[in-house]
């Protein structure tokens, strides 16, 4: 079959990069030995792309740098970047429009930012959208408020109050309604979809593995037999939940338990003297801010990913985990609700902090008295990621959401 030409929005997007940057640029790796690509990009993302085509050419690649006056300003603060983003989005709708009058796109496709509150103009071309996946439904329940600073708190109330105004943008209304299929990374996203107007919702993971990380994350070495080791992996947020962490730690009440915190952020010292409050500081260790190499050695090193996250999206971090054959304990939200199966960990239900707590330390107990089921969660976990969550898979799907989106 001839190749489509296909029109990628990827304000985000960076080779050999996590997160939003590295959907961008998976997507477009993915898809691209068989279809003709024009992506639309911010212009500083330039130079980390065209050094990696130097290495890795590919010619079913064409780059449309977009951009707006004065860039770097833009990044200094927080609500700059999301006005940029805005402005930028209908930059590149001109910019799109003008090319598609020349080249005559069969299908455009929204990447990132992985956000449904805010419009895709591209919808707005005289050809099927593919948006997504998008994500951000995803909430803390109003129940886990009671243990959030007062500035987490005002951080969730503003997340909600921004996504809520997004979804009574016209534009972004519109972009439901023009949609010719949208993805949504959770349920809950989906349901924002729907009630936005969107015909037809699927729900689809925006992150994957790509097969250089699956093949590093394999060669974990397996964990030694004692201490039992739990890791978490991320930034140290309210959100992130790694205070219902440590308190399950302390509740599972087994002295040979580690807690391994890998990251670093602005609950560090809260969380430190969480530790301390509850007796188990000897036992948790604080890593702060790695490289990804020394990331990987930590995991290497442990039993067990706990990921008690309470609004995630997506959580690459519990797809390397599984990748690295490495059961995970999670709370049943959002993306790691989605990822993470009875066969491959346990998704504690999430109805208040005193439940949540309990279960998670029950988890704990479970995990920590049966090496066999360790071994084999984790053993399905990987074949898991394998099956489902790789970039080659991710691509040879959209290749067939393409073909079909551009039929007559």
């Amino acid at each position: 079959m001839a190749p489509l030409k296909i029109l990628i929005s990827a304000y985000a997007c960076r080779p050999h990069q996590g997160s939003e940057p590295g959907v961008g640029w998976n997507t477009i790796a993915a898809i691209a030995p068989d279809h003709q690509i024009w992506v639309l990009t911010r212009r500083d993302n330039l130079p980390s792309i065209m050094a990696e085509l130097a290495v890795n050419p590919m010619p079913t690649v064409e780059i449309l740098p977009c951009g707006l006056w004065g860039e770097r300003g833009w990044k200094r603060a927080l609500p700059l970047v999301h006005l940029h983003y805005y402005l930028w989005q209908m930059r590149a709708y001109f910019l799109a429009r003008r090319y598609h009058r020349a080249v005559g796109f069969d299908v455009a496709h929204h990447v990132t930012y992985v956000r449904y509150s805010t419009p895709s103009f591209l919808a707005r071309l005289p050809i099927p959208l593919l948006w997504g996946p998008v994500g951000g439904a995803e909430a803390a329940p109003a129940a886990f408020f009671e243990d959030f600073r007062w500035q987490g708190k005002l951080y969730e109330w503003v997340r909600s109050l921004a996504h809520r105004c997004g979804s009574l943008d016209p534009f972004t209304q519109q972009t439901a309604r023009r949609s010719a299929l949208a993805r949504a990374t959770t349920e809950e996203t989906a349901i924002r979809l729907r009630q936005l107007g969107a015909k037809r919702v699927e729900v689809m993971t925006a992150i994957a593995i790509a097969p250089g990380e699956f093949a590093q994350m394999s060669q974990c070495p397996p964990p030694p037999v004692a201490p039992f080791r739990l890791i978490t992996m991320a930034r140290l947020l309210h959100w992130k939940g790694i205070h219902l962490g440590l308190r399950a730690v302390a509740a599972a009440g087994l002295p040979e338990v580690e807690y391994w915190l890998v990251g670093d952020g602005p609950e560090r010292s809260p969380l430190a003297q969480l530790a301390q409050r509850l007796g188990i500081h000897e036992r948790v260790k604080f890593w702060g801010k790695t490289t990804r190499e020394e990331a990987i050695a930590h995991l290497g090193q442990c039993h067990v990913l706990l990921h008690p996250s309470l609004h995630d999206s997506g959580a690459l971090v519990c797809m390397e985990a599984m990748a690295a054959a490495r059961p995970v304990i999670c709370l049943a939200l959002g993306g790691p609700a989605l990822q993470v199966t009875p066969a491959t960990g346990l998704s504690i239900p999430a109805h208040n902090p005193k439940q949540a707590v309990q279960d998670l330390a029950e988890a704990i107990r479970t995990l920590a008295g049966d090496g066999d089921l360790c071994q084999r969660m984790g053993a399905a976990g990987q074949a898991r990621v394998q099956t489902h969550y790789s970039w080659s898979e991710r691509g040879q799907a959209l290749r067939q959401t393409y073909r079909e989106l551009a039929q007559p």
